[in-house]
C-alpha cells in the first residue's frame, strides 16, 4: 500500500476524526433509538392500506408515532448527550416546539434542537454554579428549565421550524429529483469509501434515514435505507478473498461473510479493503450496480435496516417488494465479486497480513507502555470502542474477556460508542480507523488499535503483555 494511499483510505489525521466525530454524534442520535424506529416501520409494514394486513383502527398508530414519538426521542437523546438527562428534557422541550406546525417528519429538526436545547441548559448551569442561595436549588433548578425550555419552544416554532422545514423540503425534492434523472446510483462513489473510513453511521442515519421516512410517509417505502445498509457490495469482497486470497486471509473469509451477511456487521469486511485499496473499486461498483437495480426495478424498505444484516433487509421489504430488493443485494454481490476477482488474481504482491498487523499491534503497545504503563500494572477498566458502540464492539469485547478469562485476569471489559467512552478507562481497543477519535476522547487513556477485531492474536498479545 503507497503512503498516499494509505493516507487517502486509512487516514488518521485530525480532520477526519473531527468529521468522524460530528457525523458520529448525529448518529449517536439516532441508534440508541432503532428499536422505536423499527418498532413504526413494522407497525407501518403490516397495517397501512398497501401493507401485508391492512388495518385501518391499528394504521391510526402510524401518523403519531413518525410525527411525534421518533422526532422527540431523537430531540431526548440528542439534548441527553450534551448534557444527560437535564439536557435530556430541554432538548425534547425545544423538539416539540419544531415538531408543531410541522408537515414533514421533523428527524432533522430533532437533531438540531435537541443538542442545542441541552447545550442552552448546560451553559445556564455552568453561568450560576456556585451563586445558588442554599435550600433554593430545586426550585432555581426546576424553574429555570421550565423557563428556557418555554422560550426554546417557542423559538423553535416561530423561526427555527419554518427554516428547516424548507431546507428538508428542498433536501427531498433535490433527492426525488436526483432519483428520477437515474443519476442516484453514482451515491456510490461516496458511501462505499464513506464507510470504510468509519462514517457509514453517520452516513445512514444521520443523512439517508431522515429523507428515507420522509419519503415513506408519501410512498410506503423508500429507496434511501438500501444505499448504505446494502450487504452485496460487502459480500462480494469476503468471497472473491474466500475464493482466490491465500493462507490466513483465505481461511478467515468464511467466518467474516457469515458476521457480515447474515450478522449485519459491515465492520469486518473494512481491513480486507484497507490491505487492498483497489479493492474500492470493487465496492463502488458493486454497489453502483445494486443501486441501479434498485432504482429500475422500483425497490425500497420501509424502516432502516438496523443491522445492515440480509435478515434485516428481508424483514423491512415491503409487500410485493422482496424479490426486487433480494435482486438488487445479489447483482451487488456479484458485481463486486468479479471485480474484486480480476483485482485480487492480478496482483502477485505476497502479504502475510497476520503477521503484520500483530507486529503494528506490538509496536503500538510498546509504544503506550513507555509513556507511563507497565507491564506489570494491570488496567482496572478496558473499553472495546466501535463507531455505534453496538455490533463490532460487543463483539470485540466478548473476545477479549475470554481471552483475558482463560489468563486468569479478573479485568473490567465493556463495549461503547467512541463518542462515549467514559473517563475513566485505563485501556481502549479499537479500529485502526477510530484510534485518533478515541485518543481525542479520552487523551490519558492507552489506546490499542485493531486493524481486524475477529483476530484473536491481537487480544492474546496484549493479554501476554500483562501477564509477563
Amino acid at each position: 500500500m503507497s503512503a498516499n494511499v494509505n493516507s487517502l483510505v486509512t487516514g488518521g489525521g485530525k480532520t477526519k476524526a473531527k468529521i468522524q466525530k460530528f457525523g458520529g454524534f448525529m448518529a449517536g442520535m439516532v441508534i440508541p433509538n432503532m428499536g422505536a424506529i423499527l418498532a413504526w416501520g413494522l407497525i407501518t409494514m403490516f397495517v397501512i392500506p398497501t401493507g401485508w394486513t391492512p388495518n385501518d383502527y391499528l394504521a391510526k398508530l402510524v401518523t403519531p408515532m413518525i410525527t411525534y414519538l421518533l422526532p422527540l426521542l431523537i430531540g431526548y437523546t440528542g439534548g441527553s448527550l450534551v448534557y444527560k438527562q437535564r439536557g435530556g428534557v430541554l432538548g425534547a422541550i425545544a423538539t416539540a416546539g419544531i415538531i408543531v406546525g410541522s408537515s414533514v417528519p421533523m428527524f432533522l429538526g430533532g437533531m438540531i434542537m435537541g443538542p442545542f436545547g441541552g447545550w442552552v441548559i448546560k451553559k445556564f448551569d455552568q453561568l450560576i454554579e456556585d451563586k445558588v442561595p442554599t435550600g433554593f436549588e430545586m426550585l432555581i433548578s426546576n424553574f429555570s428549565a421550565g423557563i428556557l425550555g418555554a422560550l426554546l419552544a417557542i423559538l423553535a416554532y416561530t423561526v427555527i421550524e419554518p427554516v428547516v422545514q424548507g431546507f428538508s423540503t428542498v433536501l427531498g425534492n433535490l433527492a426525488v429529483a436526483v432519483t428520477n434523472a437515474g443519476l442516484l446510483p453514482l451515491i456510490a462513489i461516496f458511501i462505499e469509501p464513506g464507510k470504510i473510513l468509519f462514517l457509514n453511521n453517520a452516513i445512514n442515519h444521520g443523512v439517508l434515514a431522515p429523507l428515507g421516512i420522509q419519503q415513506v410517509t408519501q410512498t410506503g417505502k423508500s429507496i434511501f435505507f438500501l444505499l448504505e445498509s446494502d450487504p452485496g457490495p460487502g459480500l462480494g469482497i469476503l468471497l472473491a478473498f474466500w475464493v482466490y486470497g491465500k493462507g490466513l486471509i483465505k481461511q478467515s473469509a468464511p467466518g467474516a461473510i457469515i458476521i457480515q451477511f447474515l450478522g449485519g456487521i459491515h465492520e469486518v469486511y473494512f481491513p480486507y479493503i484497507l490491505m487492498k485499496p483497489l479493492l474500492l473499486l470493487a465496492v463502488i461498483g458493486g454497489g453502483i450496480a445494486a443501486d441501479l437495480t434498485f432504482v429500475i426495478t422500483k425497490a425500497g424498505l420501509v424502516a432502516t435496516p438496523s443491522p445492515g444484516s440480509i435478515f434485516a433487509e428481508m424483514a423491512m421489504a415491503p409487500k410485493g417488494g422482496f424479490l426486487v430488493v433480494m435482486l438488487g443485494i445479489a447483482v451487488g454481490a456479484v458485481v463486486s465479486f468479479l471485480i474484486a476477482s480480476v483485482i485480487l488474481k492480478r496482483d502477485k504482491t505476497e502479504v502475510n497480513s497476520e503477521e503484520l498487523a500483530g507486529a503494528q499491534r506490538m509496536v503500538n503497545q510498546m509504544k503506550s507502555l513507555s509513556k507511563g504503563q507497565k507491564s506489570n500494572q494491570l488496567p482496572k477498566l478496558i473499553i472495546f470502542a466501535c463507531e455505534a458502540g453496538m455490533g463490532s464492539s460487543a463483539m470485540g469485547e466478548s473476545i477479549l474477556k475470554k481471552s483475558l478469562k482463560d489468563a486468569g485476569l479478573n479485568i473490567e471489559v465493556r463495549h461503547s460508542a467512541v463518542n462515549q467512552i467514559p473517563a475513566d478507562v485505563d485501556v481502549v481497543f479499537t479500529q485502526e480507523g477510530l484510534a485518533e477519535r478515541a485518543a481525542q476522547v479520552v487523551p490519558k487513556a492507552q489506546i490499542v488499535p485493531i486493524k481486524n477485531f475477529l483476530d484473536k492474536s491481537a487480544y492474546e498479545d496484549y493479554v501476554n503483555s500483562l501477564i509477563k
